[in-house]
């Protein structure tokens, strides 16, 4: 029986199935859906725990082996198999096919796994593990479905979140799920159940160096010149590796090309900035930005692509120059190039 994550706890509440396959490269979900089968597995008298992880020479046999073996403990085990490529190979495939067709009444099989394709779920050690108990395969969430997630975590552990508060959380982990959930975790530290909005959350993920990164992009829209070179020196001086740098601002350019387009069609200020979901605090900022032309916003981009070549060796210049430009332009300044 195939599963979607969500789905689990339900499963669970209706009794254990005899096998459990959990894959997927969201190292997260897949961790916390394990844990949720192991809670339930000790609940119902699995006090035996025996780890096999799938290496370089692993001996298949082992597993048969200890199916076939009795528990010193406990009546049930859980017998946890890690399969970090998400490939068990011929061999593997047979021995899991031959568990799967015959699996240990008392015992319950837990398999953590790295991806498995779709074109691997059609396989048959798969199809034979699937049909004999539960597959539950995680994939990428999408960018957005985050805010969601975030929201539902929030509230889970006693935040009350704002739209823009799951909003800003989602930008600043850029997609990490177990960073966001660390970050959530913090907020609860710091203000327990509260009622938390976006500058909450602005301030409680800010980078650890003096001048963040993302305050860098803030100050750059705002047009003041002055202070983005001096966050570009103190970013420069904590040790940021200039790729960060660049990752933020070219992300904003990119993202300000594509809206300014848009409203170059004809699309209002307002409408892009609620289709692209742009938080409250940042709405001035944004429209600041709207007021200059698609080729604007894609100049900056091509001066973008310019700096990311010179990172990478592909190209010569003096790096934290260029990105000082690039901060200034998206600032509004004037840059003279030399001839």
């Amino acid at each position: 029986m195939k599963i979607r994550p969500e789905q689990l706890a339900g499963q669970l509440k209706k009794g254990l199935s005899p096998i459990y396959i959990i894959s997927g490269d969201e190292p997260l979900l897949v961790q916390e859906a394990s844990d949720l089968v192991r809670k339930h597995a000790r609940k119902a008298g699995c006090h035996e725990r025996i780890v096999m992880t799938v290496e370089k020479g692993f001996d298949w046999n082992s597993l048969m082996q200890q199916s076939c073996g009795m528990s010193l403990f406990a009546e049930k085990r859980l017998l946890e198999l890690r399969l970090p490529t998400g490939k068990p190979g011929d061999a593997g495939g047979k021995a899991l096919r031959a568990y799967a067709e015959s699996p240990v009444t008392d015992d319950v099989l837990l398999i953590v796994a790295g991806k498995v394709d779709s074109k691997s779920q059609q396989t048959k050690w798969y199809k034979t593990v699937e049909a004999a108990g539960v597959a539950l395969p995680i994939w990428p969430m999408a960018v957005a479905e985050l805010p969601g997630w975030i929201s539902q975590r929030m509230t889970a552990t006693q935040l009350r979140p704002t739209r823009d508060a799951a909003q800003v959380l989602a930008e600043r982990v850029e997609g990490n799920l177990l960073a966001c959930a660390q970050e959530i975790d913090k907020l609860f530290l710091i203000h327990g159940a509260a009622d938390i909005d976006a500058d909450m959350v602005a301030d409680a993920v800010a980078n650890s160096a003096r001048f963040d990164i993302f305050g860098l992009v803030d100050t750059a829209l705002s047009g003041n010149g002055e202070r983005v070179a001096r966050m570009m020196l103190g970013l420069r001086s904590e040790g940021i590796e200039p790729i960060l740098v660049l990752w933020a601002l070219s992300r904003e350019i990119r993202t300000l090309s594509s809206m300014s387009f848009e409203v170059s069609r004809g699309t209002s200020p307002d409408q892009v900035m609620r289709n692209q979901r742009v938080w409250e605090k940042r709405k001035p900022l944004i429209k600041q930005g709207l007021r200059r032309s698609p080729r604007q916003w894609w100049y900056l981009l091509y001066r973008a692509g310019q700096i990311d070549r010179m990172i990478k060796g592909q190209a010569t210049g003096n790096v934290w120059d260029e990105l000082l430009q690039l901060g200034l332009m998206m600032a509004g300044i004037r840059i003279a190039r030399a001839s």
